[in-house]
């Protein structure tokens, strides 16, 4: 399997640019590796096929798929993976590009890739001609992780032309269980899955965000096919991509019934597995006791020695995934961890079990997808889980409001989510990529499925204030203070953590007031609360805007919405909405600014007040006139995780009323002792 319980969030940037170099070497080495080959019969078959339905802008079709899968015994699994694409527009020549991964119980056994030109001769690459990498995605894997990936790079994979490719593995595998992902981001004209079985096996498969689709059976063996699927297109902010697409998950079994270990029924079975390769990992040694009674022998209250073992598991246990052979599923002894002081999310939450334990606290591991979406109530046991975090069951009695992502489990009590990995949210809290998804709480009768809460807005905030002073010239001087907490401080604290200089750290401030300002000077700046995670982080600043208000014979008009955008064109595009609109998380941002106009002058006229309710999210702003000065206040709560593409209009509608809000001015006219 190629699922890994892990997360990193932090993608190398040396990774990818190595891949992009890769890609460009592949292209050059291949032009002179290929030769003349005729390509297989079932490529040719394909020259003449009509291509499903696609716009003007498609990059490439996927004209053919078909994997079939043998299942020889429990220990042995053969695949054969067959995809021709024709390529229509530039951007296309990638799809001649051949990704295949493997790992130590997963082998390669043939691989080859053909071309066939709209005119001239087929060309044909072979296995030997391909390169072998380890995982771009993650920083250093090719020293600690053996799951690697093979690169063939069919040449000509040109406009016009038929790029095809074949390649067959050998698996020992640790589940017996597949995924068949149909849909594509390109259109598919047709795509088949067989599963052959031994004598007596059975399956059972479940489609996801698909309607099912009933196999063609022959003996003990199953063929699904479906045709003419539309592309799933890459929109901005749309959903994980692993939550939409069409998929069938299949589960095998031998005759006789389940595996103990390589089969799950239902999610208390998955939950066993795991309990089994975690058993005896939990085990303190006399250094982890030794550190627990050091971190806390400060303070007698339990809530307090909690947050001083999540930031020690947080802060000096290192992120480093190894995984090797069943490491990528299997956490290492908390005692290791440890002593190396390293270790990936399932290590973390191993050695946070243990750790917790020495003050006779609970805490059982959940196994959870990243990609909100990928598991459902209604999906089938199956290994679609990338991350693993904490449930901590709290103390009967213990209610602190700091303590948000929270449950009240039916047999455990109020249990709290921590995620360990992540750095910059503090104990407590969960970040949004974790709120309203399922996860599998592996506790002590096994496993079960939870949805994690959804924390309110209000605890993923900007609340943004300005004292400004409107000079006689009509520049605009004063101070503001920002307020946050949630993702909105993570994000700022996950930016800033490896910036050295102090110019650098206020590039954030520079970015947000450039979207609001033609010209403004940063005259002072300063963060707080950069490394508190449990504390609200702040940025408190000075600017200067000349040329602020702006002079209409003798009135001037001045914006009361001086910096922050929450208006978005994403949706202003021709082509339709494909797929919903995703949030980050539940949101809740306020501005005040209070504008003191300048002396000889009074209010003329106000902008209108604006009042938004949708389902999803609301918008509320008002400017007024308070003596001498304007004061503009506004919220924009984010209510749900995303918007249906039913109501992307409303939401449409929605950014364009805000867009209108925050051009609107205010007219100020000379007072009667002025004229």
């Amino acid at each position: 399997m190629n699922s890994r319980w892990c997360y990193n969030r932090r993608v190398s940037f040396r990774r990818a640019t190595f891949v992009v170099a890769l890609w460009s070497g592949c292209i050059l080495a291949f032009s002179l590796r290929a030769h003349a080959g005729d390509a297989p019969a079932w490529i040719h078959a394909l020259v003449s096929a009509p291509l499903p339905l696609h716009d003007d802008k498609t990059d490439a079709v996927l004209l053919y798929s078909d994997e079939v899968v043998t299942v020889e015994s429990e220990n042995k699994v053969k695949t054969v993976v067959r995809k021709a694409y024709k390529i229509l527009r530039p951007d296309g020549r990638g799809f001649g590009m051949v990704r295949v991964p493997f790992n130590s119980r997963e082998k390669i056994t043939s691989l080859r890739g053909w071309c066939i030109p709209a005119q001239g001769k087929d060309y044909e690459v072979k296995e030997k001609d391909a390169i072998e990498t380890s995982l771009f995605e993650i920083a250093d894997s090719e020293l600690i992780n053996d799951v690697k990936d093979k690169f063939l790079q069919i040449p000509a994979a040109d406009l016009g032309n038929i790029v095809g490719f074949q390649y067959e593995k050998e698996e020992q595998p640790y589940v017996l269980q597949d995924i068949w992902p149909f849909q594509q981001t390109v259109p598919v004209r047709e795509a088949h899955y067989t599963l052959q079985l031994p004598p007596g096996w059975e399956y059972k498969a479940t489609f996801l965000n698909a309607p099912e689709v009933k196999p063609a059976q022959s003996g003990n063996q199953w063929q699904w096919s479906v045709s003419d699927v539309k592309a799933l297109k890459k929109e901005d902010e749309m959903p994980p991509w692993k939550g939409i697409v069409g998929q069938m998950v299949v589960s095998y079994y031998p005759a006789g019934g389940a595996v103990p270990g390589k089969t799950f029924s239902d999610w208390r079975q998955m939950g066993n597995w795991y309990t089994e390769l975690a058993r005896g990992r939990t085990d303190p040694s006399p250094e982890i006791k030794q550190r627990v009674t050091v971190l806390t022998g400060g303070t007698t209250s339990q809530l307090e020695k909690m947050r001083a073992i999540a930031r020690f598991v947080q802060k000096d246990i290192r992120y480093v995934a190894i995984e090797l052979g069943i490491g990528g599923w299997q956490p290492h002894p908390a005692a290791e961890v440890f002593a190396h002081r390293y270790g990936d999310c399932k290590d973390k939450a191993t050695l946070m079990k243990t750790m917790l334990e020495q003050i006779g606290i609970e805490s059982y591991p959940v196994s959870i997808n990243t990609e909100r979406g990928s598991v459902t109530a209604d999906t089938m046991p199956h290994l679609a889980f990338d991350h693993v975090i904490s449930a901590i069951r709290l103390p009967e009695g213990l209610d602190d409001p700091s303590l948000y992502a929270t449950y009240k489990h039916p047999k455990l009590g109020k249990i709290l989510f921590f995620d360990a990995t992540n750095e910059v949210t503090p104990f407590g809290q969960i970040g949004g990529y974790l709120q309203a998804n399922y996860g599998l709480l592996v506790g002590p009768e096994g496993g079960e499925l939870l949805l994690l809460p959804k924390q309110p807005g209000s605890m993923n905030s900007i609340r943004r204030t300005g004292k400004l002073t409107l000079t006689p010239q009509g520049a605009l001087t004063g101070d503001f203070e920002e307020i946050r907490v949630g993702d909105r401080a993570a994000e700022q604290r996950e930016a800033l953590r490896s910036v050295t200089k102090d110019a650098d750290r206020i590039k954030p401030i520079e970015s947000l007031l450039s979207h609001s300002l033609p010209t403004f000077q940063i005259t002072k700046a300063t963060l707080v609360n950069l490394q508190e995670t449990s504390q609200p982080f702040e940025y408190r600043y000075s600017i200067v805007a000349p040329n602020y208000a702006k002079p209409a014979g003798n009135l001037v008009l001045v914006r009361p919405r001086v910096i922050g955008t929450k208006s978005s064109g994403l949706l202003e595009t021709k082509e339709s909405r494909q797929s919903p609109v995703e949030f980050d998380g539940p949101a809740l941002d306020t501005d005040t600014f209070e504008i003191t106009l300048p002396p000889g002058y009074e209010v003329d006229e106000l902008p209108p007040a604006t009042d938004l309710n949708y389902s999803f999210a609301s918008y509320h702003s008002k400017t007024e006139a308070s003596g001498n000065a304007l004061r503009y206040t506004r919220t924009f709560e984010i209510k749900e995780l995303s918007v249906p593409t039913s109501k992307v209009e409303e939401l449409k509608t929605l950014y364009r009323r805000i867009a209108s809000d925050e051009r609107n001015t205010a007219v100020l006219k000379p007072t009667s002792a002025g004229r």
